[in-house]
């Protein structure tokens, strides 16, 4: 059971490498959100991503498709140990959508998300059923064909706790892990979520009004508990979309969802076998006539994230420059690569997460402290490490940068560089965009990287610190992180 669950074949619209794509330059854009505070401990936030968010929702006239991993109002222990104040995300969103449909009856609102924002059917939103009133089609995922990162638990549940009934809201007894309060969820509530399994994708496909598509793509959930957190965004129009659309309508098609076909031009996508055959071979596969001022795009999900990382990193030499800013990095052929890279003269730069604040709780560092601390002292300090500052809220940002021959190659999106976010386990969806170093693009993304690496800030605010701030390098800790992510008994 534990074997054939960890390597069965992955469901549609997994895996997706689409075809790279033209894009001109007024038709990308980074959107940022940062969090900060000042020398007497006031936050310091610039929001961009959700703004932007509900001005495409108000924009779109035939179809909006949304996936979205967190979309409640839990708060955990927030309210009295993060940044303040916190925004309410969930609320925007929702009221967006149904301000749409109220506006453009015809509209079609399709949103996937992830059962844990009904704890596992534990307790139900009653966000969703607002939504679902106003003619939404909300679809949970359904996360049970998806690969299992924790095997040795997922075979038990498998076998002995999955075939249990429904439990009724109000009848658990144990604690909710989305909030802290009087809420009591059911055995089987938390059964599931240590399977450690998600839909952990934060989508969003709309028309642009017109005839194309517009689409955000990025690391930020609409989830009141994470509206402090720091994260990035990639808002793109164009045909890079298409492969990434019609994986969401894959995945809500195998989740239950029936809807008959999206309206234009969301029926004029390619289909997902079209998408892998046109796309390059590897990083060095332009399309055809492209030259070096040429920018372009493809949507990757899952283990082709990994795949084109590896092959970007590989393909570096001396003289080159990789640059990390994560919340979670921990998969060890990502690792391995990036200390060969160092070895053959490439500069590496990474920003990382502390690990430790959890909505409100103490974390203990683990994996990125340790994961930090191997890699300075494998690559003699070649490699260069920084960690963002945080006060309650996450470094949420997932990016990597690579500099190449005068063009800059970068990824931003949902996965984290864990084994879980990239191995094919979770689903994930990221943007990846190539430029020359000189496009508004390149120079937006590298503006951002120094800002937060230099402290090039207003006086009084730094956003990073150095690396011996919360190095690590303790033995217990290392050996931790390795077993919790060789065995996927670990939330990362």
């Amino acid at each position: 059971m534990a074997v054939w669950h960890t390597t069965k074949p992955l469901p549609a619209g997994m895996r997706v490498a689409g075809p790279w794509e033209p894009v001109a330059a007024d038709q990308a854009r980074l959107l940022v959100d940062v969090t900060t505070a000042d020398g007497y401990g006031r936050p310091v936030i610039q929001q961009e991503i959700f703004d932007e968010t509900l001005a495409v929702i108000a924009s779109a006239r035939a179809f909006i498709v949304l996936d979205q991993f967190l979309l409640n109002d839990h708060r955990g222990a927030l309210e009295r140990n993060s940044l303040n104040p916190l925004r309410p995300l969930s609320r925007e969103l929702a009221d967006a959508l149904v301000a749409a449909r109220q506006r453009r009856p015809t509209l079609r609102v399709l949103l996937i998300t992830d059962p844990i924002n009904d704890v596992y059917g534990g307790d139900p939103s009653t966000e969703f059923a607002r939504l679902e009133q106003a003619g939404v089609d909300v679809v949970r995922t359904d996360l049970d064909p998806l690969r299992d990162s924790n095997p040795a638990y997922s075979a038990l549940w498998r076998l002995a706790v999955r075939w249990w009934g429904p439990d009724g809201r109000g009848r658990g007894w144990l604690p909710n892990p989305m909030e802290e309060g009087p809420e009591r969820v059911s055995f089987r509530a938390w059964a599931r979520l240590l399977n450690f399994k998600a839909n952990h994708r934060k989508v969003l496909i709309a028309d642009d009004g017109g005839t194309g598509l517009v689409g955000i793509v990025g690391s930020a959930n609409p989830h009141d508990a994470s509206s402090a957190h720091s994260n990035l965004a990639l808002q793109l129009r164009g045909a890079a979309l298409r492969p990434l659309l019609e994986s969401e309508l894959e995945i809500a098609r195998a989740s239950g969802w029936r809807g008959p076909a999206l309206p234009a031009p969301a029926a004029g996508a390619t289909t997902l076998a079209r998408a892998a055959a046109a796309a390059p071979a590897g990083p060095s596969g332009a399309t055809a006539g492209a030259g070096d001022t040429a920018m372009r795009a493809r949507a990757l999900t899952e283990g082709a994230i990994r795949d084109e990382l590896l092959a970007r990193i590989a393909a570096t030499r001396a003289g080159d420059r990789i640059d990390v800013a994560m919340f979670y990095l921990s998969e060890r052929t990502l690792i391995g690569a990036m200390l060969d890279a160092a070895a053959r003269g490439v500069e590496l730069r990474l920003l990382l997460d502390p690990n430790k604040d959890a909505f409100g709780h103490e974390k203990s560092g683990i994996p990125n402290r340790p994961v930090a601390s191997e890699l300075v002292a494998k690559s003699d300090g070649a490699i260069k490490l920084r960690w963002y500052r945080t006060h309650g809220e996450q470094f949420h940002t997932k990016l990597v940068m690579v500099r190449h021959d005068g063009r800059v190659w970068l990824t931003t999106g949902s996965a984290n560089l864990t084994r879980r976010n990239i191995g094919d386990f979770n689903l994930e969806a990221n943007l990846a965009l190539e430029a020359a170093t000189s496009a508004p693009i390149a120079l937006a993304a590298a503006r951002y990287f120094e800002t937060l690496w230099t402290n090039r800030a207003p006086a009084g605010i730094e956003y990073s610190a150095d690396f011996g701030t919360y190095a690590d390098p303790a033995q217990s800790s290392y050996w931790a992180y390795r077993i919790m992510e060789a065995s996927g008994l670990s939330t990362f």
